[in-house]
């Protein structure tokens, strides 16, 4: 027989196109069409139905950028079509490739109550099925013309992610407003004929069953009568019904499809603009539960719950309802899809908090896996965090972005940095918008790299980014493939019910031991830096709050601020989402983070004031207040007093040019050019810097990276770097103990003080820039003379080490990663610390010196600004400044102890009396990082501590107040079956290594 194959298959093209597609809707007539457009940001939506609209045609354009419409149409359901089924065919200007990503609408009655959301690929409202002839029809869309900002010339600067530099141009062209007979036989043929088509294209061409279906297709053509397909649709379909029929073979592949929709809580939208992302989405999502009985959604982040809680009543009582009947789903268990790379151990800790006590208060449903498909990558302290919030399982997809290597498993065991371990599962799908398209289910089949040991995977199925959801056409093409031969076979299930199939059909997975590094967007670990220094200095702001606040509460009966700290902490939390900490979002979604993240610390600044002087009293004694978690000058962890002075810094001439600090315990020598090439160890006698090699100094790369600007930084940044080292001014700073220097580069300008902080191993620098380049990456290196194979850098709860080397492909990949308060390196005996108060990423390389010292010098790279484009044209733009400090002689203790310092200033302040603190622990290595009220009310103080230097710790932990009793909790400050005993005020600890401990504590 000769191979028609592509004959056929072109044949089937061609008719579905243009033949069978259009025939689903054979008949139409046009809707009236009115518009009102709001004037400014988007309105109630009683306003928006009570405004009075002007005419509009269809073919005429609108929507300024990030405008709302009111359109109206109106009309009357033809008497000749009662008894048929009639659906409005609402068309803004979509281009159906673009689901989440352009103009929406959400679609209301007359009364105000939601119907269904509008997008790219869900453009229909069900009128009648059937109607009676004569139904007069009025229907009100809230149309929001987002514009497009990627593209199909993706990464190109635009203004349009700002309304406040988007103009005014029309965006979109009205295309279609119809009432539409819906003809559901022609609509099952083009689902029958898609799947089928789908299948034979991913079959071996020698298979028998793509022959089959191949034939089964031909013969169903050949029944269709091009001019009349609504006609013979019915016996076209009857010639598919075998083979569509013939069931799956028993060693299939089984995947759970799970309703899903991720909507990025901000990215190419503002945060306003996701709120009606939200309720489009869970409106649509309602409706499809109710006409299909087999459909399962799930949705994570609670903030997005809440917002329709707050702002679509109407759809929140709808969604209740579904949550109740077990249909829609609430997922992840945290406030929002996070970034976990760069948030800080307790807002980590908090995400899931306040993301799981939402869920619990309003459904009482307890989440058992985190769900986090899209987030860049995965710290290695986040397992033991999961652990503690009571999950034991992690969802995510992205990692199937790695650039290099790929990953080895789909279902496994990650293990973190204390040994905790997660059941974790990566979809083989590798897509968190599935579309249920046969190639998509046959990469997942193809892809699982578990066969033989296990058979599930799941497929997050729905529109997403942008929202949009599942679709009824995706649930038609599921039910298909539900038993069908030649393909996996797919059902609804929920997340649950996945995850118990895969944890009992494989007990013993593999493990994956540290971070899941993604080996992509690794420069969101620097853009948008005012971004990630609001994120840093909240949440070390939140830490101050709280323990002043509790302290206050306790001795003096302050009033705790319950509310507002719930309040602030879910605003830092939102902001931690995977597209606005990284920097990836539009010019709009940072400077409203900026504007937040000062209100927030205004706020939190009252607290801590408030609370401190409650603790001080009125008087005139000058107190320090330490709120870092160890002693520093005298003054205790988490109390007050007078400050003790050490001695005094000398600065002195350097012969050749230049500056001498020293203050007894290190020797700095910085030249004319403002570089520091000695970092003396008096007490060790030895020297920091490599030989011939400076530190603190700035270089400059240029940086286009091929994709995502905002979210790369390609390896051959590295081919062409600049050294700043010529100098403008050099100087001693006004208070004769510092070295202030100056240069400018390019179009921008940077000046930094060089401080030697009296009785202190450290060198502080504190650096301003004025930066005004354009695609360009500024970094401050520090070459040491170190032989280090490893280095460690600090994650959530505890350290991570990476290699200084790259011996791997894997090694190689990891040449930007992510540290919160410091990086440290050491050779046995004596190490470096390098601390920061607000950057994440670093390079760190290795190199042998050539000379006759053949010594190792490793470099330590700070990644200080990137200017990327892309989405915000003007990156970074303006006047930044940054603080780091060089800790010669280390210890992974110092690295601890100093980065907490940096970033938890001591705060002067007069009053009466020393406070003492409400908790303290003798040993350094626990180290305490939330001391708050219980968050029930309950005036129960809570205390979470973890070990930090990565060995055993004993230590005892003492109250400031008497205890009635003590008890071990998780996250939520649930007991936990263990015990937690004690005698008189004091608690015994017995840690593991980066073991996390959190005791809440009866006051007597």
């Amino acid at each position: 027989m000769h191979d028609d194959r592509s004959l056929v298959e072109a044949r089937l093209r061609r008719v579905l196109d243009e033949r069978i597609r259009p025939a689903v809707y054979p008949e139409s007539v046009p809707l009236d069409v009115a518009v009102w457009h709001a004037p400014g940001e988007p309105v109630p939506v009683d306003e928006g139905l009570a405004a009075e609209p002007g005419p509009i045609e269809v073919g005429a354009r609108w929507g300024a950028p990030w405008g709302t419409s009111w359109f109206r149409v109106t009309g009357t359901v033809p008497e000749e079509w009662a008894g048929r089924t009639v659906e409005a065919l609402l068309d803004l200007g979509f281009d159906e490739n673009m689901p989440g990503f352009q103009c929406e609408g959400l679609v209301y009655r007359p009364d105000g109550t939601p119907v269904k959301g509008l997008n790219p690929r869900n453009q229909w409202v069900r009128i009648g099925a059937p109607v009676a002839g004569g139904e007069q029809v009025r229907l009100h869309i809230e149309a929001a013309s987002n514009p497009v900002i990627l593209d199909y010339h993706p990464f190109r600067p635009t203004w349009l992610g700002d309304k406040d530099t988007a103009g005014h141009e029309p965006q979109y062209t009205l295309t279609r407003m119809d009432l539409a007979v819906f003809d559901e036989t022609v609509w099952q043929l083009v689902l029958d004929l898609e799947v089928l088509g789908e299948l034979m294209a991913e079959l071996p061409a020698d298979a028998q069953r793509r022959w089959e279906i191949l034939r089964a297709v031909e013969r169903a053509l050949d029944a269709i009568d091009l001019q009349d397909v609504n006609g013979t649709a019915e016996q076209a379909r009857a010639r598919l019904t075998d083979v569509l029929s013939v069931p799956a073979a028993p060693s299939a592949h089984r995947i759970s499809a799970v309703g899903h929709a991720h909507i990025d809580s901000a990215w190419l939208w503002p945060l306003r603009e996701t709120v009606r992302k939200v309720a489009r989405t869970t409106a649509n999502m309602t409706a499809l539960i109710e006409d299909e009985p087999d459909f399962v959604f799930a949705m994570s982040q609670a903030q997005q719950w809440a917002w329709v809680k707050e702002h679509r009543p109407e759809v929140w009582a709808r969604v209740k309802k579904a949550v109740a009947d077990g249909r829609f789903v609430p997922a992840g268990g945290m406030w929002v899809e996070s970034d976990t790379n760069m948030p800080g151990s307790e807002a980590m800790a908090r995400q899931f908090v306040h993301g799981k006590r939402f869920f619990l208060d309003e459904f009482g449903v307890e989440n058992d896996e985190a769900w986090l498909p899209d987030t860049f990558g995965f710290a290695a302290g986040l397992p033991q965090i999961i652990r503690a919030a009571g999950s034991t399982r992690l969802l995510t997809q992205k990692i199937s972005w790695s650039q290099t290597n790929k990953f080895p498993h789909h279902t496994f065991q990650w293990e973190g940095i204390d040994g905790t371990r997660i059941f974790t599962h990566f979809p083989p799908v590798d897509t968190y918008n599935c579309s249920m398209k046969g190639s998509e289910l046959a990469h997942a089949t193809r892809n699982f790299k578990d066969k033989g040991r296990a058979r599930h995977s799941l497929a997050p199925t729905g529109w997403g980014d942008g929202g949009g959801g599942t679709t009824r056409e995706m649930v038609a093409k599921a039910a298909r493939v539900r038993d069908l031969e030649g393909s996996p076979a797919v059902v609804w299930e929920t997340p649950t019910e996945f995850f118990r199939k895969a944890e009992a059909e494989y007990p013993d997975p593999p493990v994956w031991v540290g971070e899941l590094y993604l080996e992509l967007h690794r420069a969101t670990l620097t853009s948008q830096a005012r971004t990630k220094q609001g994120n840093r200095r909240s949440e070390h702001l939140l830490r101050e709050a709280e323990m002043w606040a509790a302290t206050a509460a306790v001795r003096t009966g302050f009033a705790y601020p319950y509310e507002e700290l719930d309040r602030i902490w879910k605003t830092v939390l939102l902001h931690q989402f995977h597209d606005i900490l990284p920097g990836s979002s539009i010019a709009w979604v940072h400077r409203e983070a900026r504007a937040t993240y000062q209100r927030v610390a205004a706020e939190l600044d009252e607290i801590i004031d408030a609370a401190q002087r409650a603790l001080a009293g009125e008087g005139d004694r000058p107190l320090l207040f330490n709120a870092a978690p160890h002693g520093h000058h005298g003054i205790p962890a988490g109390g007050a007093g007078e400050e003790q002075r050490p001695e005094e810094v000398t600065v002195s001439e350097r012969p050749g040019g230049g500056r001498i600090l020293s203050n007894g315990l290190l020797r700095i020598e910085i030249d004319a050019r403002g570089l520091v090439v000695s970092a003396y160890d008096l007490a060790a006698d030895r020297e920091t810097i490599a030989p011939g090699a400076a530190a603190n100094l700035l270089q400059l790369h240029p940086d286009f990276p091929n994709m995502w600007d905002a979210w790369d930084v390609d390896a051959f940044y590295r081919n062409a770097v600049t050294d700043l080292t010529d100098t403008d001014e050099l100087s001693v700073g006004e208070d004769g103990r510092s070295v202030r220097i100056a240069r400018s580069f390019g179009s921008s300008r940077v000046t930094q003080v060089l401080s030697l902080p009296p009785g202190e191993r450290r060198l502080l620098i504190d650096t301003e820039v004025d930066w005004h380049e354009t695609e360009k990456f500024l970094k401050l290196a520090f070459p040491l003379d170190l032989h280090a194979e490893r280095y460690a850098s600090e994650t959530q709860f505890g350290h991570f080490h990476r290699p200084t080397h790259t011996n791997t492909s894997w090694e190689a990949a990891k040449f930007e990663a992510c540290n919160h308060r410091f990086i440290h390196l050491d050779e046995p005996g004596w190490g470096v610390a390098i601390v920061n108060d607000s950057t994440y990423g670093h390079d760190v390389t290795r190199a042998v010196r050539t000379d006759r010292d053949r010594g190792t010098t490793t470099t330590v790279r700070v990644s200080l600004l990137r200017a990327p484009r892309f989405p915000d044209p003007e990156t970074d733009q303006g006047v930044h400044r940054f603080r780091h400090a060089l800790v010669p002689g280390a210890g992974i203790a110092d690295a601890v102890r100093e980065g907490w310092r940096i970033n938890v200033p001591e705060r002067r302040l007069t009053g009466a009396r020393e406070v003492a603190p409400l908790v303290t622990v003798d040993n350094d290595a626990v180290v305490i990082t939330a001391v708050k009220l219980a968050d029930d009310g309950s005036g129960d103080v809570v205390v979470r501590f973890h070990e930090a230097h990565g060995g055993r710790a004993r230590a005892t932990l003492t109250t400031g107040f008497e205890i009635a009793e003590v008890r071990a909790t998780d996250l939520l400050e649930r007991p936990l079956p263990e015990q937690a005993e004690h005698v008189g005020n004091t608690v015994k600890l017995q840690l593991r290594p980066f073991e996390l401990k959190t005791l809440r504590f009866t006051p007597l």
